[in-house]
């Protein structure tokens, strides 16, 4: 299973960016998908995600300017970032609980795409 993302890149202050990430392996299951950001120096936090019960969950300092959508049918999740402020400057990652198939037995397991930076200037 991995993970693509696209879309980072840089943008002045109140400009939008909007992220990518597709999963492509033998996927039986997208469990639960979305977005973290790590910022240098700072540890890895939760952006926005759907849960396994297809909810989405989204960080304080994102709500309202932030939005994640997927569409099922191409493994592929979204986050349109809105109104993007310097301290939204981090690497962003991509994360997805999947359950694939091996061929005789189908397992579970946590996957992380390689990241996009996304700098935002004041």
């Amino acid at each position: 299973v991995h993970l693509v993302e696209s879309g980072g890149g840089l943008v002045q202050a109140g400009g939008s960016l909007r992220l990518s990430c597709a999963a492509s392996g033998s996927i039986f299951s997208i469990n639960a998908m979305g977005w973290y950001r790590q910022a240098p120096g700072k540890q890895r936090d939760l952006v926005a995600t759907f849960t396994s019960a297809g909810l989405t969950n989204y960080a304080d300092s994102v709500k309202g300017r932030f939005t994640i959508s997927r569409d099922n049918a191409k493994n592929t999740v979204y986050l349109q970032m809105n109104s993007l402020k310097p301290e939204d400057t981090a690497v962003y990652y991509c994360n997805a609980d999947v359950t694939y198939y091996s061929g005789i037995v189908y397992y579970t397991n946590d996957y992380w795409g390689q990241g996009t930076q996304v700098t935002v200037s004041s």
